[in-house]
């Protein structure tokens, strides 16, 4: 699946290069990701391997093209690139909300368990009579793990003259790249992607939930009065809390209605909506997501058990070169998919309303 020039796979990294000596790395390294990123050091050449023990270790590799310092000055334009683009999904960093598998390369699926509820406790004066024996009930669910990914390249000339020049290397491509992976992975946490299947289970984001709780605005946004848009924002808080989901919240808007909620709350007010909507109890932020469509508008819990992003490979690049090392191959990648989560009888933290 393609979206914007982004490639989504499993485990195919690419359609071409990477495959044969490079899958033989991977597979040969416990598939840690490491090994696709080998340096130039004193004293030959080295990549830094993590997976299957407690602290990074060198091996020694049969050929680097990047010295180290060139390595950090790409993961550092990499990382930069990839944060302005991630707004809802730094929200869940910030948070603690995720849940990170390590050398998760090697993995396709996240295996987890959803529960029920059990029954309410009773009073009496004696206790001797039983209350209803009852227990949790498990549900084995699986969420995929793919791929994102986005290609650049550069020759071997472009490296050399760049440092016989002693100027840093030109890093755009590598945050075009970053960018591009980035804004797919904000995109998923806000619309999901339902038509993606893989080893039984689905991705889901914050506005195809198939448990979320759906409503209708007033009056869409951008012609509401202030008054309509708090009433649907008590509305939505309202639809949270009737599904035992309290807060707190974090309210995600499309870049439509950006400006509508810098609008005076009503005339003569001395406070904007956006003020207004922040004193509504336990409604934290007012955040906007641009991958969002224009019509929707969500109010997140942010605890964990609504919503929580796993992060299987953190974003980075990796590197292999073609026609005898002339060509520099990179690709900026990352495992990072949403998991909304509701319970057995579908109660939701995650309220969405359209517009009418």
């Amino acid at each position: 699946m393609v979206t914007n020039d982004v490639q989504v796979d499993m485990l195919n990294l690419s359609t071409g290069q990477v495959s044969g000596d490079l899958a033989t790395r991977l597979s040969s390294s416990g598939m840690d990701v490491g090994v696709l990123r080998p340096f130039v050091g004193n004293q030959g050449c080295f990549a830094t391997l993590q997976a299957g023990t407690d602290k990074a270790h060198n091996i020694r590799v049969n050929a680097a093209t990047l010295r180290k310092d060139e390595w950090k000055m790409y993961d550092t334009a990499v990382l930069a690139a990839a944060l302005q683009r991630l707004n809802a999904v730094k929200d869940l960093m910030d948070r603690n909300l995720v849940y990170r598998i390590p050398n998760g390369l090697g993995k396709t699926v996240l295996e987890y368990e959803d529960e029920s509820d059990i029954s309410d406790a009773e009073m009496n004066m004696s206790a001797v009579s039983k209350s209803k024996n009852d227990q949790f009930i498990y549900d084995m669910k699986y969420l995929p793990l793919p791929i994102i990914h986005k290609d650049f390249q550069i020759n071997i000339r472009q490296l050399t003259a760049s440092r016989e020049r002693g100027v840093p290397m030109d890093v755009r491509n590598a945050q075009g790249a970053a960018r591009k992976v980035s804004e797919y992975a904000e995109n998923l946490l806000a619309n999901g992607s339902s038509d993606f299947a893989y080893g039984g289970g689905t991705i889901y984001g914050y506005t195809d939930a198939p448990n979320r709780n759906i409503g209708t605005l007033t009056v869409a946004w951008g012609a509401a009065t202030g008054e309509q848009i708090l009433a649907d924002v008590i509305d939505m808080k309202q639809d949270s809390i009737d599904d035992r989901h309290y807060g707190p919240w974090v309210l995600y808007i499309p870049t439509a209605y950006q400006t509508a909620l810098d609008a005076d709350f009503k005339a003569g007010s001395d406070k904007s909506i956006r003020e207004r909507l922040l004193e509504v109890e336990g409604v934290t932020e007012i955040k906007v997501i641009d991958k969002m469509t224009a019509t929707e508008v969500v109010l997140v819990e942010m605890m964990e058990e609504t919503v929580r992003l796993v992060e299987a490979l953190p974003i980075q690049t990796v590197q292999w070169d073609t026609e005898g090392g002339m060509i520099l191959h990179y690709k900026v990648m990352t495992i990072m998919v949403p998991q909304i989560r509701a319970d057995q009888n579908s109660r939701s933290g995650i309220v969405n309303y359209s517009a009418p």
